[in-house]
């Protein structure tokens, strides 16, 4: 019996032996030795495998933000679940890469990730618009959770580029510096 993660793990040895582009749902199915139609009850898509449970990821964050102390500052709330929502454990670290290299440098799955990244930016936005009082789609919830996605990115692009950084060390320190901009721009003696 064929698993999503064993389909997975056969889809990324192709597209490492293929190209992404290059691989087809056939290819994939029949290297895991399923019928091309099963291949569907596993991923909707050849551009969603990349992504994984990444639903189930989203419900793991969404309950990580909620359980923030209520009394913690928003952007060290934020802060602190973008690190442990992006945690990989060492030994993850490889496929993680490999991974996050499919999903940020392949031109296919970029107009797909538009629609995974709305659905975690609303997750953000949901998050800080309880906090504020405001509804999600405000103003400020919309540019925070944009922003994030941004440190978010800017992070993983860095951590792609140097195989020595550490991931976790490389969003603590963009989130800090995003949290550091908020502020300033909410002082009033702020420079604008």
């Amino acid at each position: 019996m064929t698993t999503a993660a064993e389909l997975e793990q056969v889809a990324f040895e192709l597209f490492d032996e293929q190209g992404f582009e290059q691989t087809t749902i056939t290819d994939i199915a029949r290297a895991a030795g399923i019928a091309r139609r099963t291949f569907f009850h596993y991923f909707p898509s050849k551009n969603d495998i990349p992504w994984g449970d990444f639903d189930g990821e989203l419900d793991r964050m969404r309950a990580d933000l909620r359980a923030a102390p209520p009394e913690s500052p928003l952007m060290d709330a934020i802060r602190h679940c973008l690190v442990e929502f992006n945690r990989v454990a060492p030994e993850q670290v490889p496929a993680h890469r490999r991974r996050m290299r499919l999903i940020l440098g392949v031109p296919a799955l970029q107009a797909h990730s538009t629609l995974r990244f709305q659905a975690w930016r609303q997750v953000v936005a949901e998050f800080v618009g309880d906090r504020l009082g405001e509804p999600a789609d405000g103003l400020a919830p919309q540019a925070i959770a944009h922003a994030t996605l941004g440190v978010a990115v800017a992070a993983y692009e860095k951590w792609l580029d140097s195989e020595d950084s550490d991931l976790s060390e490389l969003l603590d320190a963009a989130m800090r510096e995003l949290a550091a901009g908020f502020g300033a721009a909410a002082r009033p003696d702020a420079t604008r």
